[in-house]
């Protein structure tokens, strides 16, 4: 009778410990968030925010990510603003859905979604925001499967096209400069040829009108016209945009206006300082542009058209003022140094 009575007690513990599990199965905080490969404030979430949070919580944290660039992510993305009223300005990636909670950026997410996930494991979890068409992407989270991170990417491979055109600006740029290094002598005292003397305020005019569109497009915080290639709104977004708190296209537009002030100087009073003053200033302002390009492909994963145009532009200043002597000035200086 005793040893009946072992075993049913032994066999009652083996069946709570079977199921006890399922009764104390930890809550989940469940979100969404779509996304955009090109987007640097995407990574940030993806590459930064994500892994850290998953890492804090393991399985009770479950965050779907949805690709806007694809047809099924789009459509899943527009049903999700029309089903939470997302106002326009409001509209953009990262966004994240908790519940009823919209999250927009980079700055809101990680500041407010640690919080909410523990709002959400405090009441025991929560569901799926209630978007139409969310269920096929969230079968197999709910079945069991662990959350996949998002494979961090190089900010190279996020436009490859756009980011490989920057590459070969970046290339022929140093090429220049390094070639305009060897041909500069320095005090530069030597008169440019008339040829390039004539196409300095061209090349400056050109760098004004897009050096300002560029500090208009910054300075009004409005989208730019970016054309078929790359993705200007990512590069002006991005915290390289500035520099001390200064629009880079705001620098640019002054660079280029002081260029064109030591032109007239040089032209007018024919003066050696304003002549010395060019050369300084396109060596520097290639080397700016140098590593704002550089910066595009590299860090920040996206490239502006606008803004290869305006370093292309300076470092044809740059090639224009480091021109070589006119021939008979050459021959000049070394008749000069065989008569001596």
């Amino acid at each position: 009778m005793a040893l009946r009575r072992f075993w049913f007690a032994l066999l009652v513990l083996i069946t709570l410990l079977g199921i006890s599990p399922a009764f104390a199965q930890a809550p989940v905080a469940r979100a969404v968030l779509f996304y955009s490969p090109t987007c640097p404030h995407c990574h940030v979430v993806l590459d930064e925010v994500l892994p850290r949070l998953q890492a804090q919580y393991g399985s009770q944290l479950r965050i779907l990510t949805v690709d806007v660039t694809t047809p099924a992510g789009k459509s899943l993305y527009s049903a999700a603003l029309q089903t939470f009223a997302v106002p326009a300005y409001q509209q953009g990636v990262p966004a994240l859905f908790v519940g009823q909670i919209h999250l927009v950026g980079s700055d809101e997410i990680p500041a407010r979604l640690p919080r909410l996930i523990e709002e959400a494991l405090a009441a025991g979890g929560n569901a799926w925001p209630a978007i139409p068409g969310l269920e096929p992407f969230t079968a197999s989270l709910d079945a069991g499967a662990a959350p996949v991170s998002q494979a961090a990417s190089s900010p190279f491979s996020r436009d490859p096209l756009a980011n490989t055109l920057a590459l070969l600006v970046l290339t022929g740029m140093a090429i220049v400069f390094f070639i305009a290094i060897t041909r500069l002598r320095w005090p530069v005292a030597r008169p440019l040829p008339a040829t390039c003397f004539r196409v300095i305020p061209v090349l400056a005019a050109v760098g004004v009108a897009l050096a300002g569109y560029l500090a208009f497009v910054e300075l009004s915080q409005q989208n730019a016209f970016c054309g078929p290639v790359g993705d200007c709104n990512a590069v002006h977004h991005s915290p390289y945009a500035r520099l001390l708190g200064i629009p880079v296209g705001l620098i640019g537009l002054a660079g280029y206006l002081a260029i064109l002030v030591a032109w007239l100087l040089d032209r007018f009073a024919n003066l050696r300082l304003a002549r010395q003053a060019l050369v300084v200033m396109t060596l520097a302002g290639t080397l700016f542009s140098l590593y704002l390009t550089f910066l595009e492909p590299f860090v920040i994963g996206a490239t502006c058209l606008w803004c290869l145009l305006s370093a292309i532009t300076m470092t044809a200043l740059l090639w224009v003022v480091a021109a070589p002597a006119p021939r008979h000035v050459a021959r000049g200086r070394r008749s000069l140094a065989m008569t001596k």
